[in-house]
This record gives C-alpha cells, structure tokens and sequence, in this order.
C-alpha cells in the first residue's frame, strides 16, 4: 500500500481549533475579504500558492475557477498552481514568497519571515494576508484530511500523492 503524502489534520482537536477559529475572527475576515487591503486578484494569487504546496486537489479546482472569474488568465492560474511564480506581480511577490513558506511550515512561520511581511505591507495588510493564508490552509488540510479518509477506506488504492 502506497502511503498517502498529502498533509492533513494531526488531530481531531486541531481541527476543531482550525473550524472555530471563523466563528472568534469575524473582523479579522472581514478586514481580509472586504476592506481592499487584498484585491480579490492577490487573493486568489496567494490562496494558489498555499494549495501549491499543500496539494488540495478540491481548493486547486474552485480557485482555479475563482481566478478565471476575477480575470487572472489561464497562464498564471497554472504556474501558480504548480508552484511557479514566473506570472506574480512584483509588488505581491514577498507575499506570495511568505504565502509558500507559511504553508511549508504548516502555519508556523519563521518570525522574522513573519516580521519581514509587517514591514513589507505594514501590519495591518500583513494581518490581512494571514487571515487568507489561514483560511486557505484550513480548506486544504480539510479537502486533503477528506481525501486521507477516502484513501483509508479504499484500503490505499486512490493514490496518495
């Protein structure tokens, strides 16, 4: 049996931390998803290079499809979801950059990785790119932890890649 690689959720109870944390966070998404701090463009952008790394195929297809609609072209939508940042834009490049390390390290970054983001955006932009990337990690290791049980159940014949 092949083993599934994919990352997902460690335990039950990081999960619930993961779904409760909307419900405490409301200004925090709505500072994020509402005030212009990220266009829905860099949105996009940065939530395709978590999913670059942390491989969801469900997140990969709805912001592949997200993308399209808010008008980033085809070309970019797949370079960012393999990883590439050939297409980003110079000023969301330390970003997205962060946006793929905060998914390598599992929503732990290195502080000063962290802090070069702040004085980067400022702390207020900076808080609203970690709500994204946060959110976005949350969809991933739900959509992978999915998989995970499916793989479980198919007793390893789906693939684990």
């Amino acid at each position: 049996m092949q083993a599934f690689k994919r990352r997902i959720y460690s335990s039950l109870g990081e999960m619930a931390a993961d779904l409760v944390w909307p419900f405490k966070h409301r200004e925090k998404m709505q500072q994020a998803m509402r005030s212009g701090l990220v266009s829905p463009q860099f949105r996009e952008r940065l939530m395709m290079a978590v999913t670059a790394v942390n491989e969801c195929r469900y997140c990969a297809f709805y912001h592949a499809r997200e993308s399209e609609r808010v008008g980033l072209a085809n070309d970019e939508i797949r370079t960012l979801l393999s990883g590439d940042l050939a297409y980003a834009p110079e000023e969301e490049l330390p970003a997205l950059l962060y946006a793929q390390h905060y998914a390598e390290r599992n929503g732990r970054p290195d502080p000063i990785t962290r802090q070069s983001l702040q004085t980067t955006y400022g702390i207020a932009r900076a808080e609203a790119i970690e709500t994204v990337l946060r959110l976005i990690r949350m969809g991933n290791l739900l959509g992978n932890s999915t998989d995970w049980v499916l793989y479980k159940l198919s007793f390893g014949q789906l693939g684990g890649n």
